[in-house]
């Protein structure tokens, strides 16, 4: 039998425990002899949809991180009329809400810094060229010093107080490098090798790299800044301008432009494509995020068309590689919030109530591949909890219209619902996990605050449980009444990777998630569970909970929140939720097998 030394030319380590994860040691194979478990290290890089833009926008300057983000001036139509704007919208990674108008109307400006301290310059006002430079707080724009030069399209690297602008279009098309200290702009005697505008750039003031660009035709000349003078170095893949950046001089991430929508990442030397962007866009200009998490709000469609369309990247490295989620079959109604038996199997599952837009009570039951419609709720409602599997579920909590918080059970016996007996606290956005005659419901938000109160149900009648340590909403939760485990949840406003285990009286704290999230699910027992999807940002991530650690898996195809969960840590299942509204069902293919001793070439 052929040994792995003879195919890789190396022997398997044998480690007593997991190396430390970095992209330093991706690809390696291992035997962990602790947990008796033959291991490999794997970084996934993928783009996922996230929440729109509250209009179509092109030509705007960015700033910030992929969970911070900021996007300002730019144009709202582009025909018959281009209407140019001073908006500023603000991104959580969730939602958008409108900050503070630029006090110039411009578009093909340029950002850099982050959402609270924020830089603006340069850019077309309506059809002049621009010199003026604006400085954001969080809350509104502060004229500063202006530009020496009128320019747009150029690029930037560092932050409000140490900025730097390089390239863009006088007319002609510039080489010349500008340094900004927090309220005045220098000239720098370092000029581009190559010409350009509409370059991308990134980095800071002192160590910055710029790449692609017009000259006039698409380049991809990439330089490298180091304080005093700019050397050339590995041209890109892709000739492209109108390149939106991110990340630092030794890990770029460029993205977007004309004439494509790919995606490349820059190691220091060379250039590497990375999975391309669903919606190939282009004209935003400024460095946004990091090269392993950024995002990329609206853009420029075709000449006469714009985008509302919200991409978030991200690059995780995960160990063992040691399950995947496969597409299943789509649910009969689109729908968030909504509770799911999750103690079901993968191929008998239970989805009910929720939100189509409006409340719903909607049951569909799934046997592996195809989910068949049954039995409605009596109590059409959303943001509920479940326990059970397909043929004895329990629904309970939620909000009814108009918003009423509510303390209603339903027991499901395989085709109807009936009454069961109330909650003692009416909630919603609670979790559950248990059977029909032992559930658990514990966490969520009545018509007060956060809840740490845990009911557990017997049947026919709910009791007071052991509190939980940490109030929270929005929680994930597995398990049976007497072994649950919690996760996750948000203690508003703030998010959080807490995670509680549950033995029938009291709950403890154990470690926590690697991802504060909310509005997440799982699948599992207390000692062996995977939790996945979640807010902000829209998220596919899942870990895996050993008992004692959450580490990283490979993420969900499809990002969302406020989705439905089931199965096992083995054999799970996802469905249902948002960012946009989804039928979508994923399956989770978990670690089936584990190798031993023997059977390895060991060094």
């Amino acid at each position: 039998m052929t040994t792995y030394n003879q195919l890789a030319g190396l022997r398997v380590n044998y480690l007593g425990s997991d190396p430390t994860l970095n992209t330093g040691n991706e690809g390696q194979v291992w035997y962990n002899s602790t947990s008796g478990t033959l291991k490999s290290l794997v970084q996934l890089k993928a783009w996922s949809s996230a929440s729109n833009t509250p209009g179509v926008i092109g030509g705007a300057g960015v700033a910030g991180t992929q969970n911070a983000a900021l996007y300002f001036g730019g144009y709202t139509q582009v025909s018959p009329t281009q209407i140019n704007t001073n908006a500023t919208i603000e991104y959580s990674g969730y939602t958008y809400a409108s900050g503070g108008n630029l006090n110039t109307t411009r578009t093909t400006l340029t950002g850099t810094g982050t959402q609270t301290a924020a830089l603006a310059f340069g850019g077309e006002s309506p059809t002049v060229f621009s010199t003026a430079t604006e400085k954001y707080d969080g809350s509104a724009w502060t004229s500063s010093g202006s530009m020496p030069v009128a320019k747009i399209g150029m690029a930037s690297s560092g932050t409000q107080t140490a900025a730097l602008g390089f390239g863009g279009n006088v007319p002609p098309i510039s080489n010349t490098t500008i340094s900004f200290n927090g309220s005045t702009w220098s000239s720098v005697p370092a000029n581009l090798n190559t010409a350009r505008s509409y370059l991308g750039g990134c980095g800071t003031q002192t160590s910055a790299l710029a790449f692609g660009g017009s000259s006039p035709a698409a380049t991809g000349a990439t330089e490298e800044y180091d304080g005093s003078t700019w050397t050339t170095g590995n041209s890109m893949n892709s000739a492209r301008n109108s390149i939106v950046s991110a990340g630092t001089q030794t890990n770029a991430l460029a993205f977007g432009g004309t004439p494509v929508g790919l995606t490349e990442q820059y190691d220091g030397t060379t250039w590497n494509s990375v999975p391309s962007l669903s919606t190939a866009r282009r004209t935003m200009s400024g460095q946004i995020g990091t090269a392993s998490a950024t995002v990329m709000m609206g853009g420029v469609l075709s000449p006469t068309t714009l985008s509302n369309a919200t991409e978030e990247f991200n690059s995780t490295i995960f160990s063992p590689a040691t399950g995947a989620w496969a597409s299943g079959g789509n649910m009969g109604t689109a729908r968030y919030n909504l509770g799911s038996a999750n103690a079901g199997a993968q191929t008998a599952a239970l989805a009910f109530g929720g939100s189509t837009g409006a409340n719903t009570a909607v049951t569909e039951e799934y046997d592996g591949s195809t989910w068949s419609p049954s039995g409605s709720m009596s109590t059409t409602r959303k943001e509920l909890a479940g326990a059970g599997i397909q043929t004895a579920g329990l629904a309970f909590g939620g909000e009814r219209p108009p918003g009423a918080v509510s303390d209603a059970t339903e027991e499901y016996n395989g085709s109807t619902w009936g009454p069961g007996g109330n909650l003692g606290t009416a909630r919603r956005y609670l979790a559950g996990c248990g059977t029909q005659t032992a559930g658990l419901g514990f966490g969520g938000i009545g018509p007060g605050p956060v809840l740490t109160a845990t009911e557990e149900y017997d049947g026919s009648v709910w009791a007071a449980g052991g509190n939980l340590n940490t109030a929270r909403r929005a929680l994930g939760g597995s398990g049976i009444q007497t072994a649950a485990l919690a996760f996750g949840g948000q203690i508003i406003p703030t998010l959080t990777a807490a995670t509680e285990s549950y033995n029938g009286s009291s709950w403890t704290s154990v470690n926590s998630m690697n991802t504060a999230r909310s509005a997440l699910s799982g699948a599992g027992i207390q000692t062996s569970t995977i939790a996945f999807g979640g807010t902000p940002p829209t998220s596919g991530a899942t870990e895996e909970w050993n008992g004692t650690n959450w580490a990283s898996a490979p993420p969900m195809g499809t990002a969302r929140y406020n989705l439905g969960g089931a199965g096992t840590s083995q054999a799970g299942l996802g469905f249902g939720g948002r960012s946009p509204i989804t039928t979508a069902t994923e399956e989770w293919s978990g670690p089936q097998t584990t190798a031993t001793a023997s059977t390895l070439t060991t060094s």
